[in-house]
């Protein structure tokens, strides 16, 4: 084995790596004959039916915004309520089914993390960290002198994202939503037994997992500006899973996701890496974007989709040197929604938090097909939006270093590799084994009286949206 990895931060750090060069295969518990009933009809074409918007449901944890990674670290959970706010302000919620997520168990993380490295991020906090071996540093990469710091309720934040992305899982295997939104999740780097990239769990691996037990297929796509490593390692061995990354590659985090890594065994051509250069624009990204994902969808047939919607792809991000605005980073969320296949959307990087904010309310109303205007409205945190107090950013001022001729290139290399899949993998029709967590409520065992419902829930425990019929917008409602 040789390592290979930089940092975020751009210093050394440890991974591993086969002799050869390919990532390790994993996780042993993803099936080649997987356990499902049932295969929705139609998938991978757009729906012809447009009278009826989708049903969204929306996951958050009041608590998920209060975790501090430490000071000067560019990881900032506060993002989350600056996005929750603006979803608040801008009337959002009332469109969508609100759920708060239960918190994912020691034993749902162990379903693709290893029991020991669980064991260790349960027991571990900042004053033991001070005294672990460099050893036990190295082994998790977790702790001093790594992007991956230890600090207070690191795993109760880890078990509030995770609940979020494994409920919206469950909720889409049923049938109860169409799209679920968890913009909390999507950490994208971790591994099997190592924390990575700020990532300690690995939410999507787990929620994959969770729509596998009723999906023969599952896409993910990545469109954060690093590899989604930690998604393509798990399932660079199996043909049910399809991982496509669009992200920039060369001297850059986490330095994986060449074009030539395709897959292997069962997964061969099953990996898709689109790797891009810095400062590419809305045009050039919707340029590769676009004829990718279409074939994808016409080859593989997905019966569920996976989108992490990393913010670092934006312009003027901290960590990040791409030259995406928010319409262009949502043409890909709104691309991805109109095939009518079951969708999950996440959250991921981004280190600008105001427009982290910005895009991820933005794409709340894109997934809603709700107008919103380009004033932001009064909020708990209206004021991060100075001088201007607009939604929408200009295009960054980076040089694209994308050639028209090499863009193209990339696109004819992927559509090639796609043209090796002979068709959708069929799989067997096997016993569906039960949901992690049954929790009808979709709270905590802090809310109020299980016994009585409130008045404003759904049957599946989720605040009621809005009806589609409602006229009044706002303290005019005399209903409310």
């Amino acid at each position: 084995m040789k390592k290979r990895r930089t940092t975020y931060f751009g210093e050394r750090s440890t991974t591993w790596m086969a002799k050869d060069g390919n990532v390790p295969c994993s996780p042993s518990s993803v099936p080649h004959d997987p356990p499902h009933v049932r295969v929705p009809t139609t998938p991978g074409h757009k729906s012809q039916d447009m009278s009826s918007k989708k049903r969204v449901s929306y996951f958050y944890h009041g608590d998920v915004g209060h975790y501090y990674y430490g000071p000067g670290h560019p990881m900032k959970p506060h993002r989350l309520k600056l996005t929750h706010h603006l979803v608040l302000g801008y009337g959002l919620y009332r469109k969508m089914e609100v759920y708060r997520p239960h918190i994912a168990t020691t034993q749902e993380l162990q379903k693709f993390h290893s029991q020991e490295y669980v064991n260790f991020l349960s027991r571990v906090n900042p004053d033991m960290g001070r005294t672990l071996s460099s050893s036990v540093h190295s082994k998790f990469n977790v702790g001093e002198y790594t992007d991956c710091p230890i600090f207070d309720g690191m795993m109760e934040f880890c078990k509030i994202y995770t609940g979020c992305s494994i409920d919206g899982a469950q909720k889409l295997n049923h049938k109860i939503t169409d799209v679920a939104v968890n913009w909390s999740g999507g950490l994208h780097h971790a591994k099997k037994g190592e924390a990575s990239g700020f990532c300690y769990i690995n939410d999507i691996v787990l929620a994959i997992l969770e729509l596998l037990k009723y999906h023969p297929r599952v896409l993910y796509i990545d469109i954060d500006i690093h590899h989604g490593d930690g998604v393509e390692e798990a399932f660079y061995c199996t043909d049910r899973v399809m991982t496509v990354s669009f992200h920039r590659y060369g001297d850059f985090f986490p330095g994986t996701g060449n074009i030539k890594d395709v897959g292997a065994k069962n997964g061969k051509y099953y990996s898709v890496n689109v790797p891009l250069e810095e400062g590419i624009d809305d045009a050039s990204y919707e340029r590769v974007f676009r004829p990718v994902m279409a074939k994808v969808m016409e080859v593989y047939q997905p019966s569920a989709v996976v989108l992490q919607c990393g913010a670092d792809s934006l312009s003027g991000d901290r960590l990040g040197c791409f030259n995406l605005t928010l319409r262009g980073h949502a043409k890909c969320v709104e691309m991805m929604k109109g095939y009518n296949v079951p969708l999950l959307i996440l959250g991921g990087g981004g280190y600008a938090i105001r427009n982290v904010a910005r895009c991820w309310a933005f794409e709340t109303s894109v997934l809603l097909e709700e107008e919103v205007s380009d004033e932001i409205p009064r909020n708990d945190y209206y004021d991060y939006y100075a001088p201007d107090y607009k939604l929408h950013l200009p295009p960054g001022t980076t040089e694209n270093q994308n050639s028209t001729e090499g863009l193209e290139a990339i696109k004819v290399q992927i559509l090639q590799q796609l043209s090796q899949i002979p068709g959708a993998p069929s799989v067997q029709m096997q016993e569906v084994p039960p949901d992690w967590a049954t929790n009808e409520r979709g709270g905590g065992e802090d809310e109020e009286d299980p016994d009585v419902r409130s008045s404003n829930r759904n049957r599946f425990g989720g605040e009621r949206r809005e009806h589609e019929a409602e006229f009044y917008d706002g303290g005019k409602d005399q209903d409310r």
